[in-house]
């Protein structure tokens, strides 16, 4: 089966997403976990000292400012399922305002960022990487703040891991996905329209809304 671009968003709008088993291998297979990592949007965790670390404002936020870049870090592990079949489809999918980066960087280097794709109300976040301490942390921060502000209704993590339970992610059934995923994809959110906050706009937000 060919991969497209237009193939996954229909894939996406299914509840589906392609993985490689690593970055030589030109293959890729669909993923339909029985359980499923979803942030809810009211309930990312900023830990006191991941709050020092915004407030300090040492880091730089950026959007969509290098998508390709992003996913090449990302890609940058030993062991990584994005091959450059998906790497392409990717930036076809972002050159058609489908997918997505959010950026940090200091002192003018990236330095650790998010993509994923957009569709309807739903964000689905694809991989993070960090090269320096709780930049990775940073990152998810800014972009739960603007899937808000935006008005998405559904953050999907595919999987949950042990980093982004602690920052809120929950686990939930498959049947509960489909059912938070076809209420997202009756309505529209844009992803570019919020500004990026300054570090106390987006704390005072999260206080709010704890």
């Amino acid at each position: 089966m060919t991969l497209t671009a237009e193939l996954l968003l229909h894939a996406y709008s299914v509840g589906v997403f392609p993985m490689s088993e690593h970055r030589d291998d030109p293959e890729v297979f669909w993923v339909d976990p029985k359980k499923r990592g979803v942030f809810p949007l009211d309930g990312f965790r900023i830990s006191r000292s991941l709050a020092r670390t915004i407030r300090r404002g040492s880091y730089e936020v950026a959007v969509n400012r290098d998508f390709g870049a992003v996913m090449d870090a990302c890609a940058d592990r030993q062991e990584t399922w994005i091959n450059a079949e998906i790497k392409t489809r990717y930036g076809e999918l972002h050159e058609m305002g489908h997918a997505h980066s959010l950026e940090i960087h200091a002192n003018g280097a990236l330095v650790g960022g998010v993509y994923g794709v957009s569709l309807g109300r739903g964000f689905f976040g694809e991989s993070m990487f960090s090269r320096r301490r709780d930049a990775s942390k940073v990152a998810l921060a800014y972009l739960a703040d603007r899937l808000r502000q935006a008005g998405f209704t559904l953050f999907d993590t595919q999987f949950i891991t042990p980093h982004l339970a602690s920052l809120g992610a929950q686990e939930i059934s498959r049947a509960a996905y489909h059912k938070q995923l076809h209420e997202a994809l009756h309505g529209d959110a844009d992803f570019t329209a919020p500004a990026v906050p300054s570090p106390q706009e987006l704390l005072q937000r999260r206080t709010q809304t704890s």
